[in-house]
């Protein structure tokens, strides 16, 4: 007699039946791992991957215009990447990985990598183009009026904003008649049917431009002045505000010697391809030159230069001080305050807690404004409360203590904050246990509560010093890095490497972006190992007391 079992487990089955399986279907394991696309996920979908297509397809243009094929094969490659990983149900860590690290490249990595190789060039102000460009404009900028040019009535018009637009010459060619929109770019002619001209020759409307009228042109009229409209013949440029000539260059490039040789003085420059800068005989450089590579000599200047690396080491020796001073009173006050307010006898905390974080409520930037006119010397808040005749930012140890009183009122509060969370997360027990054996509080603080207090608060505390030590707002609001020595306009007495490195790059003295990135590559050097340092210290503190 034979027996027949049936159920869940068992691998015998009755004859006609289907097999029964252990577990979910298939399909249902297969909905459990990819849950199903609603049809607004997959509107969703379909219009960002329809807008990557899009932003990927105009970057595309410019790439090959400028021949860069590498630039365009990583666009195109990125591009087909994105469209595979979220048109596909599989790699479901990716989808959620891939934007942050393409937002990481774009906005951290590559501003890093590109100020990075600006340091090893020589660009700035006259070196900010090719050397193609850098003969157009000393021919352009070059250009007079002779005998018989020819005349144009001009109009001035924008593309754009009036007050702000790049500005265009609309000029009519007194012998055919023709209408032509001039900039640094050129001459390129409009279709007579898109455009207004009175009998005179003056545009008066345009297609696609904004006419000036006489006082929009007169407020932008040193623009107007500068502008050079490169021609066939030469250049234009205007005369006055209503006509425009076609003048010829003085100044010409000669392949052959390749230099650049005056026409009226016979004087000649010659390239010199190590600094992108056309010099003459007697040292004189022209102002428009070109970008080119120039190695180390931007860490050699700031190293050796003694106008920049006696400033340099002078400014990071305050750089450090005003970090340190800055990160350090702020922490012993804050952690002060929480300690105070920590107390099971203190009472009306609440109250406490909220008016001690309203310096970190003010927006800082205000703030900062506020304490510099109180700081004023004549009518400033501090010398009238305290009978004072300080002159705070016209010495320097008066306005380094008076920028280190602005930083300890503003990271205070953070500081509490920061610390009252961590006495809140040390048992209690602890300090009860030290007390039992008979330590004073003062004991007890210092064996138990603040080690267990840095061991929390130590990565904030490096945190607080790199931004300390950047801090551009800082100075900037308050002394703009002064006071500075007569003999030196370029550095002050407060400036930290953000500030001189900012001076540098943007001063009156002319942009010099090559340099400011060589200090900037320092400046991230310094911080890095100082937090690589404070790190490791950090870890083995945390071994020992874990």
């Amino acid at each position: 007699m034979s027996t027949s079992l049936s159920g869940p487990g068992s691998a015998m089955q009755a004859p006609g039946r289907e097999p029964i399986r252990s577990g979910l279907p298939r399909k249902s394991r297969n909905a459990r791992n990819h849950a199903p696309i609603t049809a607004t996920g997959l509107v969703v979908k379909v219009v960002l991957l329809g807008l990557v297509a899009g932003i990927a397809i105009w970057a595309a243009f410019p790439l090959i215009e400028a021949r860069m094929w590498v630039g365009l094969a990583i666009l195109a490659a990125t591009t087909a990447g994105l469209c595979y990983l979220y048109l596909t149900r599989r790699h479901i860590p990716a989808k959620y990985l891939v934007p942050g690290t393409l937002f990481l490249i774009a906005f951290q990595v590559f501003p890093v990598l590109y100020t990075a190789s600006t340091a090893f060039t020589n660009f700035g102000d006259g070196h900010r183009g090719s050397k193609d460009d850098a003969i157009v404009a000393i021919q352009s900028s070059s250009v007079k009026q002779v005998a018989g040019s020819t005349e144009y009535a001009l109009s001035i018009a924008t593309e754009g904003d009036p007050t702000t637009g790049p500005l265009v010459f609309l000029v009519t060619d007194p012998k055919t008649g023709a209408v032509s929109a001039g900039d640094g770019a050129g001459l390129r002619p409009l279709d007579a049917g898109s455009v207004t001209v009175t009998p005179g020759g003056k545009v008066t409307a345009a297609e696609g431009y904004t006419i000036l009228n006489f006082g929009q042109a007169s407020a932008r009229s040193p623009e107007i002045i500068n502008l050079v409209v490169p021609t066939p013949g030469g250049a234009l440029r205007s005369n006055g505000l209503s006509r425009a000539y076609e003048g010829k260059a003085i100044r010409a490039y000669d392949g052959g010697c390749d230099c650049i040789k005056d026409s009226e003085t016979g004087k000649t420059w010659t390239a010199d391809e190590a600094t992108g800068s056309f010099v003459a005989a007697d040292g004189e450089r022209l102002t428009q030159g070109w970008q080119v590579s120039v190695g180390l000599k931007n860490f050699n200047r700031v190293l050796t230069d003694p106008n920049i690396s006696g400033p340099f080491f002078g400014t990071l020796i305050w750089n450090f001080a005003f970090a340190i001073g800055s990160t350090g009173l702020t922490f012993l006050l804050g952690m002060a305050i929480a300690l105070a307010l920590h107390s099971p006898r203190m009472r009306g905390t609440n109250l406490y807690r909220v008016l001690l974080i309203l310096p970190y409520a003010m927006p800082s930037f205000a703030m900062l404004l506020v304490w510099r006119d109180m700081f004023n010397t004549d009518f400033g808040l501090v010398n009238n409360l305290f009978g004072l005749g300080v002159d705070w930012f016209g010495e320097t140890w008066s306005a380094r203590a008076a920028v280190l009183l602005v930083q300890l009122w503003l990271g205070y509060p953070y500081m509490f904050l920061v610390a009252t969370g961590a006495l809140q997360a040390i048992p209690r027990e602890l300090t009860e246990a030290t007390s039992v054996d008979g330590a004073s509080p003062w004991q007890s603080f210092r064996a138990v509560t603040l080690p267990l207090l840095l061991v929390a608060l130590s990565p904030l505390l490096i945190a607080s010093f790199a931004y300390n030590f950047n801090n551009i707002n800082a100075i900037w609001f308050t002394t703009e890095g002064g006071p500075f020595a007569a003999d030196n306009p370029t550095n002050g007495a407060t400036d930290l490497l953000i500030t001189y490195t900012y001076r540098l790059a943007f001063g009156a003295q002319g942009a010099e972006f090559g340099m400011a990135a060589a200090v900037s590559i320092f400046i991230f050097a310094i911080v890095a190992t100082v937090s690589a340092i404070s790190f490791r210290r950090t870890r083995q503190q945390e071994e020992v007391y874990s």
